[in-house]
């Protein structure tokens, strides 16, 4: 109580009381900690506002800022190279799923085609799949990156992809094109908020910017971004949470190597504690007799004659030695969290992993590659239906009834290709066991691997076939000896039935070449 509650509760007891249970009633409705003003929160300032008011006033400084440290920081750099290698990796593999196999392997072979750097870009300087890593870096760093779909004569297809920042859009356009929208931030909005438009800068051949900007129509963007709240418009730096964290860490980083700088530094001064130099003559001399020391430097195995009365003081910086390691090795796994990473995904040092934490840290981070796994598929969903689309258009397909069953010939998936195994024989062994316990099917697993199951299974069609001809049991290679290899691969050219040595059964004498049937059974 303060100091006039005191003064109540000593003229009238009661009415100190109850002001002491008004007070603590008080103090009950307002239910959270968090929402105090005391002594803890005393600074913390905070308002409700729409998601677009929020960003606007910081979006530009926040993405100049993680520029900079795209720029000139390596630990921000260790997060962007995380994500495109996982997101993006090597690439994806297409497979079309029109109905017919011929067909598909038409269009697969044009998208590869397509997929190269004259074909698919407008400037013919990258690829596919160095745009798609583009993308995922310009979404960390500026959150998000524009792609404008052109359709222009020459390549495989008269259909090609334009990158623009998030820079281009022009934040100086207010009036709308069409009657009762409006324009924020560059982009032209319907009454339900979603865009129909977006007006870009345009510069002439040296740079300047032109008075008037392009309207370009929503069916031909793609704003490759992040929505976070249902009020947010435009995009967010996706490095915001942990840009100031890793400016300190880099602060930090400075200071203790310009610490250790100093450190390394030996310096000896000479004390003189006479007036003036030695007797005699000295090669150190100088006009007035003082010994002069200036221009000496140590060298290892110097040997030198200090003047009379003089003394030496070295002058060694080295203090207790600071443990940064901890502090980094905390600071970069703070880092890596606020992007939904491991610190060892960040990092890159697994000197105190272990199998079972290094997978369980890449299962969670594959979690996290998830959702900008879903975002770039979507874009290259988008990107590849434009394509067939095009290609039908300039004759390049030919799909009978693609109109009117339009859906069917655009159906598709995406196969990423796969990482490499952490632990080859632990990972095959639980491939196996998963297989053969129906926890994944033939399909899934060549999925993973980035590969048709198709595709598998002629290919090992094909390997014990031309096995056969040549006389070899290849099954017995492939699917390992005995009784399996013999159902797998069959007896061989030059096999033997019966012969335990070719996957045959002694006592029931093994199978025939295919079209022979079965041999009877035989007792031993």
């Amino acid at each position: 109580m303060g100091w006039l509650d005191n003064v109540i509760a000593t003229v009238s007891p009661r009415r100190a009381y109850e002001r002491e249970m008004w007070r603590q009633g008080l103090d009950e409705l307002r239910g959270y900690d968090a929402a105090g003003h005391g002594r803890i929160n005393s600074g913390w300032r905070a308002v409700n506002e729409s998601a677009e008011i929020t960003d606007r006033y910081s979006r530009d400084v926040v993405r100049a800022r993680a520029r900079d440290l795209e720029r000139n920081s390596d630990i921000a750099q260790s997060v962007i190279y995380a994500y495109k290698r996982n997101v993006v990796g090597k690439g994806y593999t297409l497979r079309a799923m029109t109905g017919s196999d011929e067909l598909d392997k038409r269009i697969e072979k044009a998208w590869k085609r397509w997929c190269k750097t004259r074909n698919c870009d407008v400037t013919g300087e990258q690829s596919f799949n160095e745009i798609l890593r583009m993308m995922v870096e310009r979404k960390k760093v500026d959150g998000g990156m524009i792609v404008l779909y052109r359709y222009t004569p020459g390549g495989v297809v008269p259909f090609k992809l334009q990158c623009l920042e998030v820079d281009e859009l022009d934040k100086t356009q207010a009036t709308p094109r069409h009657k009762g929208n409006r324009v924020v931030g560059g982009i032209e909005y319907n009454q339900y908020r979603r865009p129909v438009g977006y007006w870009i800068r345009q510069y002439d051949i040296e740079g300047w910017q032109l008075a008037e900007p392009a309207y370009i129509e929503a069916k031909d963007v793609f704003f490759y971004k992040s929505k976070h709240r249902p009020s947010q418009l435009r995009e967010m730096s996706d490095m915001s949470p942990t840009i100031t964290r890793v400016r300190d860490t880099n602060e930090f980083i400075n200071a203790v190597s310009v610490r250790e700088r100093i450190a390394a530094c030996l310096a000896v001064l000479i004390k003189k504690t006479l007036p003036t130099g030695g007797t005699g003559r000295s090669s150190w001399s100088n006009k007035g007799g003082q010994v002069d020391y200036a221009g000496k430097r140590l060298s290892p195995g110097m040997m030198m004659e200090m003047g009379p009365g003089d003394d030496a003081q070295i002058i060694d910086p080295k203090g207790a030695a600071t443990d940064a390691t901890a502090f980094l090795k905390t600071q970069q796994g703070l880092i890596g969290a606020g992007q939904g990473l491991s610190y060892e995904a960040v990092s890159r040092d697994m000197s105190g992993a272990t199998y079972s934490s290094a997978r369980q840290n890449a299962l969670e981070d594959e979690n996290t590659y998830t959702e900008e796994i879903e975002l770039l598929t979507t874009f290259m969903s988008e990107v590849y239906e434009n394509f067939v689309i095009s290609g039908v258009l300039s004759g390049l397909f030919q799909m009978p009834g693609f109109w009117d069953r339009k859906e069917e010939f655009l159906d598709h998936t995406w196969v990423k290709t796969p990482k490499k195994w952490i632990d080859p024989a632990k990972e095959a062994n639980a491939d196996k066991i998963a297989l053969q316990s129906g926890q994944k099917t033939f399909q899934d697993l060549q999925a993973e691997k980035g590969k048709d199951w198709k595709d598998a299974v002629d290919e090992l069609a094909e390997v014990l076939e031309y096995g056969r001809k040549k006389g070899i049991d290849m099954g017995g290679v492939i699917f390992g000896t005995g009784a399996t290899a013999a159902r797998q691969g069959g007896p061989g050219a030059g096999q033997k039935p019966g012969d335990p040595e070719h996957g045959g059964d002694p006592g029931q004498g093994g199978k025939q070449p295919a079209g022979g049937g079965e041999q009877p059974q035989t007792d031993n």
